[in-house]
């Protein structure tokens, strides 16, 4: 290969080209993956009755984003890889694993949201309602961390479980910074639509990612160096 080709092939437009077609695949994967919830959601009518369905329908969103997190690390390790080969090895390494825990995180979820909305029409449980709702916050947070250690590292369920707790509060700076990501999102959703939320996952991803290395570094450092995928 001449100096003249890996000029081509390294210089900025090349490299510019190559991450607007990493990305828009991403954006293609993310968008098609979400695409059983987002039809869900929008069948849904506002109302406390559909909480529970609102919430079931999430159960295919963690694998899509383990997936899209594995592809966006396999970028920065070999940016000449394939994005949709990333994509579909990301999700085969995960989804069981996510899944795991996703699934009862979910039906956890659907009992909490149930409990902070019909609360208004159950006697007493209106004192249950900050309750439900502190419980909450913390499932998404710890959900965030999850999601990265179950994404690149294969520990047991309960274990992996474990690590995430740590890192909630070992690793607050990363954990303030989801918050951040989460309130962008629901923005997003309550400005726009879920099907915007779901255009736009490949960019939530991206930074996901980005903050959250210090979690995987941590992680591998402080538990065991053999995890990672």
């Amino acid at each position: 290969m001449s100096a003249a080709q890996v000029g081509v092939a390294t210089g900025p437009l090349s490299q510019l080209a190559q991450a607007v077609y990493q990305h828009a695949a991403l954006a293609v994967c993310l968008a098609v993956g979400c695409t059983p919830t987002v039809l869900v959601v929008s069948l849904l009518s506002v109302a406390p009755g559909n909480a529970a369905f609102f919430v079931l329908a999430q159960l295919p969103v963690a694998p899509v984003l383990a997936a899209g997190l594995w592809a966006v690390r396999g970028w920065r390790d070999d940016p000449e890889e394939g994005p949709f080969v990333l994509v579909w090895q990301g999700l085969r390494r995960s989804a069981v694993d996510v899944l795991r825990w996703w699934a009862p995180t979910v039906l956890a979820a659907t009992v909490l949201a149930v409990d902070v909305l019909a609360s208004g029409t159950v006697p007493a449980a209106e004192a249950l309602r900050p309750v439900a709702l502190v419980l909450a916050g913390v499932l998404v947070l710890w959900s965030g961390h999850m999601l990265v250690v179950t994404t690149f590292f294969s520990f047991r369920t309960r274990d992996a479980a474990r690590v995430a707790a740590v890192m909630l509060l070992a690793r607050w700076r990363v954990t303030l910074v989801h918050v951040s990501l989460l309130v962008v999102a629901v923005g997003v959703t309550a400005l726009g639509s879920d099907a915007i939320l779901a255009l736009s996952a490949w960019a939530l991803v991206s930074m996901l990612e980005v903050v959250s290395r210090p979690v995987v570094t941590d992680t591998r450092e402080r538990f065991t160096p053999h995890a990672d995928h």
